[in-house]
């Protein structure tokens, strides 16, 4: 007899869904915060590995004490519902 184990993860805000926009387009993001390359890949479907691209990405109505900002490489944000995110890709060349 197994049991039934869908639910042991569900630790409160750990599996919470979040209606998000990146790039004028509606998303949904299931987890309490984002990475970098996660907002990339919500953006463009991939982070490119060209040494000559770069992204940047800024964000509004954000969580708590810090409603909007830049996210950098390899951090992460809280999310909240509503929450937009612009995502801009430079070629260096």
């Amino acid at each position: 007899m197994g049991k039934h184990e869908e639910k042991k993860d569900e630790a409160p805000g750990q599996n919470k869904e979040f209606s998000i926009v990146v790039n004028g387009k509606p998303k949904t993001f299931t987890g309490r915060e984002i990475t970098f390359d996660q907002v990339v890949i919500l953006a463009f479907g991939t982070v490119s590995t060209n040494p000559n691209v770069s992204y940047s990405i800024t964000y509004i109505r954000g969580e708590g004490n810090k409603p909007e900002g830049t996210l950098d490489r390899g951090r992460s944000v809280k999310l909240k519902e509503d929450m937009e995110f612009a995502v801009r890709q430079t070629d260096k060349s």
